[in-house]
């Protein structure tokens, strides 16, 4: 049987445009990538849906559906992230048809990310999994995942398992970014989860072909001087950095703010706009910080006014919303 598989790369996209200046040494802050990652039911299945304000239930698939299409229509992220799946539903309504948006699958689903209720598999060792085909994929290019531990043979599985992968991708003509996160086991102290970060993707680069590297890099922020040291090692990486937690809003500026200043090209969120009061809001202060025409604490108090000019209810007064409360971000 032949697959037919609908792209938007056939119009063009503005992340593919993006991605050409930078490897042109040509861009600038208004080329810095925002991607939406809303493939968190790969990760815990129908409670990572978020949930419905109004009546405090999780979302249906259908509530889920309706808050992407509200986001791919505001046409301000550069990448939608989502399952196969998901981006097969909404293949179906044709929201992708003339979108300069480019559209991203959930290549692989390691057990670390499993947010499972009932279970604990966030704290046990990452096992390498996939459960899509990459013959199936409605777009040929995705994320992939890693999680190193610091234990040898976890890490020697997992760099075999991407090897493996990056044959079979190069294969079928599917294009990825990596991401990386911080080990989830104590064989390492926190305060060195991000050197050992920084070592374990340069040394796994390091032995890979230019042909089959990573389009570019999703990294776990360690602190600003963690991420410029990374991002100085080798200024021709496009180096990206993932969301986390929900947070406050100016965690989420603040975060963007400092990487965007120690080097960093590109951020993924997830939970950052799917826990936010009006999450198209939140990704428009997101690109007014990165495009330098606002500071975090302006785009806080502009959000704030948002959304309360739509009717919402904040989840946290304003004072608080303005506080910085990860320890990552803490200011000097």
């Amino acid at each position: 049987m032949t697959l037919t598989r609908y792209t938007n790369t056939r119009v063009g996209s503005r992340f593919d445009e993006k991605i050409a200046r930078m490897r042109a040494g040509s861009d600038t802050t208004s080329d810095f990538i925002l991607a939406d990652a809303k493939d968190a039911d790969m990760a815990g299945g129908l409670s990572a849906l978020g949930t419905n304000r109004a009546t405090g239930l999780p979302c249906t698939l259908s509530e889920f559906d309706a808050a992407i299409t509200e986001i791919v229509k505001q046409d301000v992220v550069d990448i939608l992230l989502a399952s196969v799946s998901t981006l097969g539903r909404l293949d179906k309504t044709g929201i992708f048809a003339n979108s300069p948006i480019r559209r991203a699958v959930r290549l692989n689903d390691t057990s670390d990310l499993w947010r499972i209720r009932g279970a604990d598999y966030g704290r046990q060792p990452s096992i390498p999994f996939r459960t899509a085909r990459l013959d199936l994929l409605p777009e040929p290019f995705g994320l992939y995942s890693m999680t190193f531990s610091g234990d040898a043979r976890e890490d020697a599985e997992s760099l075999s398992r991407y090897r493996d992968f990056r044959a079979e991708a190069q294969a079928a003509g599917v294009a990825h970014f990596l991401e990386v996160f911080n080990p989830v086991h104590p064989l390492l102290d926190q305060d060195d989860h991000g050197a050992f970060l920084n070592d374990m993707v340069s040394r796994t680069l390091a032995g890979m072909h230019e042909s089959e590297r990573p389009v570019f890099l999703k990294l776990a922020f360690n602190g600003a001087k963690v991420l410029e040291a990374f991002c100085r090692y080798d200024p021709t990486l496009i180096v990206g950095i993932m969301g986390g937690g929900s947070g406050t809003t100016r965690d989420c500026l603040e975060l963007l703010h400092q990487a965007q200043q120690s080097g960093a090209r590109a951020a993924l969120f997830g939970r950052k706009i799917l826990d936010a009061e009006h999450p198209p809001s939140m990704v428009a202060m997101m690109r007014a910080v990165v495009e330098r025409r606002l500071t975090p604490v302006e785009g806080v108090k502009i959000y704030h006014e948002e959304i309360l000019a739509r009717g919402l209810s904040p989840l946290r007064p304003i004072e608080a919303d303005l506080q910085v409360t990860e320890p990552t971000l803490q200011l000097a």
